[in-house]
């Protein structure tokens, strides 16, 4: 157990290295949500309470989560193109540990994402300082698991050059499907369903809930990350399953 934590620290590190050799993808990748955030804020917010920064904060804060599967996909999928991982097969690492290795990595960025956002939420509007924005950046870290597993997954399946379309279509899906743009009220029983089953929807949920307040734990906060974690349990061991398959294939 000692040295398989230890080979996925390893990996780790080497991964957090491979991530900050490419600060121009790091910057698209926080700047374009945060962006977003006071940009919409600003001109919004006075409109339609869908733009308040208790919503929106957290909302872009689970849409900036979604970028990280194009940034793991991306990852992998150089990795696996210049034979990086082909030459680690040999080793004595376990599949989940590659897995590991690379969700580990992400990790403090999807966290500084999370800080970040929640911040400037607050400087925008100080009536965002909460203990629930606490609750929330842990949510987010929560969250984070899921679109790293999306990412990892596509980046065992998908080469470098289609990885970009295979992980548009989960950040397509964050952004149409979560509801954080629109209310869903007016939305027709089937579309509404759909939204409820997948899980873009259930992680703003959880997210906005946790920051600002629910009345039916079950409801708002307990049933979304149930379907949260399930997603992500599903996720996570398709992708052990692609790696162990891949390495056999070698």
């Amino acid at each position: 157990m000692r040295d398989s934590i230890k080979r996925m620290l390893t990996l780790a590190r080497r991964n957090l290295k491979e991530i900050l050799r490419d600060p121009l993808n790091l910057c698209f990748m926080i700047g374009l949500p945060l962006l977003m955030e006071i940009l919409f804020y600003s001109i919004f917010h006075k409109l339609t309470a869908q733009f308040e920064i208790r919503y929106l904060a957290p909302g872009i804060a689970v849409f900036a989560q979604s970028f990280t599967t194009l940034f793991a996909g991306l990852l992998i999928a150089l990795d696996r193109g210049t034979s990086f991982l082909t030459r680690l097969y040999v080793s004595r690492a376990r599949p989940y540990e590659f897995i590991f290795g690379y969700t580990l990595a992400l990790l403090p960025v999807t966290l500084l994402q999370s800080v970040l956002f929640f911040v400037v939420g607050g400087l925008l509007d100080a009536s965002f300082w909460s203990v629930g924005m606490l609750l929330g950046i842990l949510f987010c870290l929560v969250v984070s698991f899921l679109f790293i597993g999306f990412g990892i997954l596509l980046g065992s399946l998908c080469s470098e050059k289609s990885i970009g379309g295979a992980a548009s279509a989960i950040i397509a899906g964050q952004s149409v499907l979560s509801g954080m743009w629109f209310p869903v009220e007016g939305l027709s029983g089937g579309m509404l369903t759909v939204m409820k089953v997948l899980p873009f929807k259930n992680a703003t949920m959880l997210v906005q809930n946790a920051v600002s307040g629910y009345t039916d734990v079950w409801a708002d906060m307990g049933l979304p990350l149930v379907i949260v974690l399930c997603y992500t349990v599903v996720t996570f061991v398709a992708a052990i399953a692609v790696f162990r398959h891949k390495m056999k294939c070698v």
